[in-house]
């Protein structure tokens, strides 16, 4: 109980900021909105953006690492961070920037939702999907790739998570027996629950044939 309510406190602080940011991205006040959520970092975690931004995913993730586990309902503050903040470079002109901190973001949330955070307090899934249509066109990060169809799958997306399985095939070598375990997932399924992902069994057989073609 007590861990709920310091997580609810900490979300309606947090919530509170993004309101103010919101204002102060309204007013075009860009860098007093960094600041705020800079201070927030501070304030909450004892991080701050340069250093967050400075370091790759794994190692932000490390951060919040207590007891042999991770703190996922905090790693996904920080991943709302780097998302707001990305919107705010967006809103400059700064593509480049605003992509960097997306993809962190992203990654993050992923992580989050496959390793038992909860989905509610900053309605994860739906952030997700926000991302993945400011990151289309590129190309994710191995690792954020391979999250991503973990991810899919998990909600039932299997189209999408088949086409995130063919791209890291693609790339890498290593990522065929990951694909090739992950077809045999789906057709343990019902055929219904298939078409439903938007991969009926068909297409499941023939994509695990051509993966072993290759």
């Amino acid at each position: 109980m007590f861990r709920r309510d310091y997580l609810l406190r900490m979300v309606e602080e947090m919530t509170n900021m993004i309101g103010k940011v919101f204002e102060l991205k309204q007013k075009k006040k860009h860098i007093e909105a960094l600041w705020e959520l800079d201070e927030w970092l501070k304030r909450q975690f004892r991080l701050n953006s340069q250093l967050l931004n400075s370091l790759p995913t794994e190692d932000i993730i490390d951060l919040f690492r207590q007891g042999g586990g991770v703190e996922v309902d905090q790693v996904q503050q920080v991943a709302r961070i780097l998302e707001e903040e990305g919107e705010i470079y967006q809103d400059q002109g700064h593509t480049d920037v605003s992509l960097i901190r997306y993809m962190k973001a992203l990654h993050l949330y992923l992580y989050c939702m496959l390793n038992g955070a909860n989905p509610d307090i900053l309605q994860a899934p739906v952030r997700i999907q926000q991302l993945y249509v400011k990151v289309k066109g590129y190309e994710l990060p191995d690792k954020t790739e391979r999250l991503s169809a973990l991810y899919r799958e998990e909600i039932g997306q299997y189209a999408e998570a088949e086409n995130s399985w063919y791209r890291l095939v693609d790339r890498e070598e290593q990522y065929k027996e990951e694909a090739r375990v992950f077809y045999h997932r789906l057709l343990k399924l019902e055929d219904k629950r298939l078409e439903q992902g938007g991969l009926p069994r068909q297409e499941v057989e023939e994509g695990l044939y051509h993966l072993q073609s290759k």
